[in-house]
């Protein structure tokens, strides 16, 4: 059996599955992983990542199944979807990678202002830091944060919050981007194999029937 055929194609497209399932979960996990590390929930690029690695796990099932079956619609909609899948993955990957230090601190910046005491108190004894950033533009702020910080650090030195939240921001950033990004274009492959695979008739069906 050439590479080509029916049953070397029906096995590339499954694999290929295999394979973005795996991603979608290390994309979710991963994401999920730098929420839990002062990556608030405000921010939409992590969220963003998160919808992406559901709805490639979601598509991966459904490419999964319609390879097996080689059902025709659930083909069709595997490729549209997964196509889809890869433009709005290079979008958020790309995006990942072009965020820089001003702009996370703009982001947490405003959703910090945004959180009530409680939350920020949890924060901070969670990181053991007080705070958000401590310069001239958010001294009264911080100021006012310090106060009524309870964090462990206080009987010792605090750093801020701020550069606690940057360093696991600008790490899980890093890695969602890079893998989002490198996997997006393995999609495209897919979206290929799927076209093709559909196209080819099963030789243990009927010869003359059109597949």
């Amino acid at each position: 059996m050439v590479c080509g055929g029916f049953t070397c194609s029906k096995n590339a497209i499954c694999s290929l599955n295999v394979v973005y399932m795996l991603v979608g979960l290390l994309l979710i996990v991963v994401a999920a992983w730098g929420k839990g590390f002062g990556i608030v929930s405000s921010i939409h690029i992590i969220g963003g990542v998160i919808a992406v690695g559901f709805f490639l796990l979601i598509i991966a099932i459904v490419g999964l199944i319609g390879a097996i079956h080689h059902h025709q619609v659930m083909l069709f909609f595997y490729m549209v979807i997964l196509f889809i899948v890869f433009l709005f993955q290079f979008g958020v990957s790309c995006s990942c990678l072009a965020m820089n230090q001003g702009q996370q601190e703009k982001l947490l910046s405003s959703s910090w202002r945004i959180m009530s005491n409680d939350t920020r108190g949890n924060l901070e004894n969670k990181l053991d830091c007080c705070g958000l950033f401590n310069n001239t533009q958010r001294q009264a702020e911080f100021v006012s944060d310090l106060i009524l910080c309870q964090a462990p650090c206080v009987k010792k030195t605090c750093i801020t919050c701020g550069q606690k939240m940057l360093q696991h921001a600008s790490e899980s950033l890093k890695i969602l981007g890079g893998v989002g990004l490198f996997f997006s274009f393995t999609e495209i492959l897919g979206v290929w194999l799927a076209m093709r695979y559909r196209n080819q008739k099963d030789p243990r069906a009927n010869p003359s029937a059109f597949l």
